[in-house]
């Protein structure tokens, strides 16, 4: 049985994330300011966290972006902009201990690197992503369930059929352990969506990657400096 190939147009591409962007700020927001309260405000941002790792994966199984090295560009600017996020992200609290797990910019990092060692198709190569994918989640947010959802929508993207399918809608699922309900099913009809329209979105580059650490510090100094949430 032959599958359609997911071809989604660049400016589709860049609206998705200017979505998940503000999904983002969205539960952000909620989290950090308003302690999670606002339940409606939890459950759509459940799908921030899909739509980035759905994005990332349809990226990197491009034609030609790994012999382009794209992986390695965007691993740069992930550990750099992960690691510029960590002051604001340990700051902000949420965390389950210490500083564990690391913040979002690590996960999609980890996904990266596994993505990129797999690319290879050495028995090296296979084995250092195994070791990666095991070892890297367990310390980032979202764990193995976030990494198999990109790992098996970037199969898919790649080489069209239904076993990554199948496990992409079991990561989804098993994401309720983490949320604690299935919310994160919502980026199903969005991704199918995508792939029908064609929306004309600029690229903004790096304005993704810097969003993220700015945003976190700008809720930290709010958290810290209004009244309002420093007494919730």
């Amino acid at each position: 049985m032959n599958y359609p190939r997911v071809v989604v147009a660049d400016g589709t591409i860049e609206a998705i994330k200017w979505f998940s962007l503000i999904l983002m700020i969205i539960d952000h927001t909620n989290k950090y300011l308003y302690k999670g309260g606002i339940p409606v405000l939890f459950n759509i941002g459940r799908l921030a966290m899909p739509l980035f790792v759905l994005v990332l994966a349809y990226n990197l199984a491009r034609p030609m972006a790994f012999e382009r090295g794209v992986h390695i560009r965007i691993i740069k600017r992930l550990a750099l902009c992960g690691s510029l996020a960590t002051p604001a992200f340990l700051a902000l609290g949420g965390l389950l201990a210490g500083w564990w797990p690391l913040n979002f910019m690590f996960a999609l990092l980890v996904l990266t690197l596994t993505i990129y060692l797999i690319e290879h198709q050495t028995i090296t190569g296979y084995l250092a992503a195994a070791v990666v994918f095991l070892l890297g989640g367990s310390v980032v947010e979202y764990w193995w369930p976030g990494l198999i959802l990109g790992l098996s929508a970037w199969w898919y993207c790649k080489t069209p059929q239904l076993a990554p399918v199948i496990i992409a809608t079991i990561s989804i699922l098993s994401l309720r352990l983490i949320s604690g309900n299935y919310w994160a099913l919502a980026v199903l009809p969005v991704a199918l969506i995508a792939c029908l329209v064609r929306l004309p979105v600029p690229r903004v580059q790096w304005a993704f990657y810097a969003f993220y650490p700015l945003h976190l510090t700008a809720l930290w100094i709010i958290s810290m400096t209004d009244t309002t949430f420093t007494n919730l």
